[in-house]
């Protein structure tokens, strides 16, 4: 019997595994013109547990329990009909030490969203590729950019120069729809970085380069949906890889259908198996091919890539028995490792539901396995209690009292995502028109809630954008990204006044932020507003922190005797932009439309 190194095989997916995983079964894609024609054995092995072959010829699953493997190389042999055969060497690489338990972000940590193609452009040749279909177009507002991996990693030190210690970037992975390709929410291929923004080794050493300065590295994922022009959905391992209906159908966004006791079972389906959108299939977790495929390319760029989180699009647009066993999965895997799911929801009980170990959700047996959600009700509110000037029953920074007053809600309130703008929001310095008073209120205020800080790319340096005018006017190119920029951001000597007075308070803000574990890890009082003024306190066994927004136009004097239970016996504050101190038996003075950040000495 002759035998051939494999020339007949065109994919593996995973295209590596590593030895000493959790879960030891690790299911091997292999994709071939009529490949599963062939019959496969292990040499000098009996590992394999499963062949799983579909409807399509041209793919095979191959389940192998890893544990029976004590080489880093396997040869899986293939024998066809003709009784030819080929070989094709696998490869299991050895893990990092301590991988499973690698540190995740939390409250600690303060994350920065950036838009990789709108950030920079470190490297002019990756701007084009052959093999991808939008090309270079800088002036086409929602064309591709040229921003990409290596902007970030020469734009690291601008970033912990602002007091950031977790990145969050969209998608990097290959996205090559036809147009609006540059977000990269609609993959093509994900195992393989978009060559647009660099290589898997680029992602690699972005990583490394952010550890090497003790910052962490969050991966969008996308577990929901994919692109049209993804190589599988052109040539699908089964009919129902994806969502089909009979015509076109779109998700009703109705995901309060989810946990309705009264929602008709056509809406429900609607909402969890319709299109995103027409570019971006609808992909079919519960089928179990397609869960062990998610399962594996999460836990594979963790590995990988030495990952430090993931924030999880569209989270709640899946079958919520099959995404939360996707996400315990993973932790299953890396016990400490956080994920963020996007659940558009403002209504904090449906928030909740999907937070780990909801009460909420085990009123129907459900527990999504998520230990962190985005906070969409208190970033709405930041995104209109700033233009209210007077304090009513609902309205002003009252809207913020009352958010804050529902949290108990939640199992984990320390571990909420909090945000005043993301990619998908109206931008913070558009609504409020660039007042630089508003801005430092809300910032404050990031700062100082509970939860885990987020910050939108631009806003340190007073970047808006009308979201009425599109999303590419939200997701504008950071001055200074592209080589002939006549603003350079990035640099406080070319900087602006106004951009270096938003880049500066931003800055001292977060740098402090870092110090100051009661507002990590802390507990909360506050007080009910009075005159759109609101106080509140973070504080611990060590620390106390008080906290004055004052919401309303006019200048205010704030008198301490209410707050004596939080006040206790401490004698004098500092303010932690200015380093004003403040005698706590004195009333505070406070200018109009403006906070107050004090540490209790």
């Amino acid at each position: 019997m002759s035998t051939a190194l494999n020339t007949q095989i065109q994919r593996i997916e995973p295209p590596f595994w590593f030895s000493g995983m959790h879960n030891p079964l690790l299911q091997i894609l292999f994709y071939g013109t009529n490949i599963a024609q062939c019959q496969i054995t292990i040499e000098n092995s009996n590992a394999i547990n499963n062949v799983k072959r579909t409807e399509n010829p041209n793919f095979i699953f191959v389940t192998i329990n890893t544990q029976k493997i004590s080489t880093s190389e396997i040869d899986f042999i293939f024998k066809r009909k003709d009784k030819s055969t080929f070989i094709q060497k696998y490869e299991l690489r050895k893990r990092r030490k301590d991988s499973a338990l690698r540190k995740s972000f939390d409250s600690s940590d303060t994350i920065y969203l950036l838009m990789p193609d709108r950030f920079a452009n470190g490297n002019k040749n990756n701007q084009n590729d052959q093999n991808t279909i939008e090309k270079y177009n800088r002036e086409l507002p929602g064309g591709r950019h040229g921003g990409d991996i290596e902007g970030i990693i020469q734009n690291l030190d601008y970033l912990q120069s602002l007091g950031i210690t977790t990145i969050w970037n969209t998608p990097l992975c290959e996205d090559n729809e036809t147009e609006f390709s540059y977000h990269g929410y609609a993959q093509s291929d994900v195992y393989q970085i978009d060559s647009r923004f660099g290589t898997n080794e680029d992602y690699v050493r972005l990583a490394n380069e952010i550890h090497n300065r003790d910052m962490k590295l969050v991966m969008d994922y996308v577990t929901n949906h994919w692109g049209l022009a993804h190589w599988m959905v052109h040539d699908a391992p089964t009919k129902d890889w994806i969502h089909q209906f009979d015509n076109y159908t779109q998700t009703n966004h109705k995901r309060s259908t989810i946990s309705d006791i009264n929602a008709s079972k056509i809406d429900r389906t609607v909402c969890l198996h319709g299109w995103f959108v027409p570019t971006m299939p609808d992909l079919n977790i519960s089928n179990p091919l397609v869960f062990n495929y998610l399962c594996q390319n999460a836990i594979w760029w963790i590995e990988y890539a030495n990952l430090d989180g993931f924030r999880v699009d569209t989270y709640n647009y899946s079958e919520p028995e099959y995404i939360s066993k996707w996400t315990k999965a993973i932790t299953d895997e890396y016990p400490n490792f956080n994920l963020v799911g996007e659940i558009t929801m403002r209504n904090q009980g449906l928030l909740s539901y999907w937070q780990k170990d909801s009460s909420i959700g085990k009123i129907q047996n459900f527990n999504s396995h998520l230990p962190s959600v985005m906070d969409f009700a208190l970033s709405d509110a930041l995104q209109n209690v700033f233009n209210e000037d007077d304090d009513t029953w609902d309205q002003g920074i009252t809207k913020v009292y009352d958010i804050l007053s529902k949290d108990f809600l939640f199992p984990n309130i320390n571990n909420l995502l909090i945000f005043a703008e993301n990619h998908d929001t109206k931008r913070f310095n558009h609504i409020y028109n660039n007042d630089f008073r508003k801005y430092k209120m809300a910032m404050s205020m990031l700062a100082t809630l509970r939860g885990i800080p987020q910050l939108y790319y631009g806003s340190e340096i007073g970047m808006a954008g009308d979201q009425n005018l599109g999303d590419a006017d939200i997701r504008k190119d950071f001055p200074g990204g592209w080589e002939n920029d006549e603003n350079n951001a990035f640099h406080p000597e070319s900087r602006s006044e106004c951009q270096n007075a938003y880049f500066d308070f931003t800055s001292k803000l977060f740098h402090w932020r870092k110090t100051n574990d009661a507002v990590h890890f802390g507990k909360t009082t506050h007080y009910i507003p009075e005159n759109n003024v609101y106080i509140y306190f973070r504080y611990n066994s060590t620390k106390t922190v008080m906290v004055i927004i004052n919401n309303h136009p006019e200048n205010q004097e704030i008198y301490t005797y209410r707050f004596k239970e939080n006040i206790e016996n401490y004698k004098t504050a500092k303010e932690v932009i200015t380093d004003l101190v403040f005698d706590l038996s004195q009333p505070i003075f406070i200018e109009g439309k403006s906070a107050l950040i004090l540490e209790l000495e």
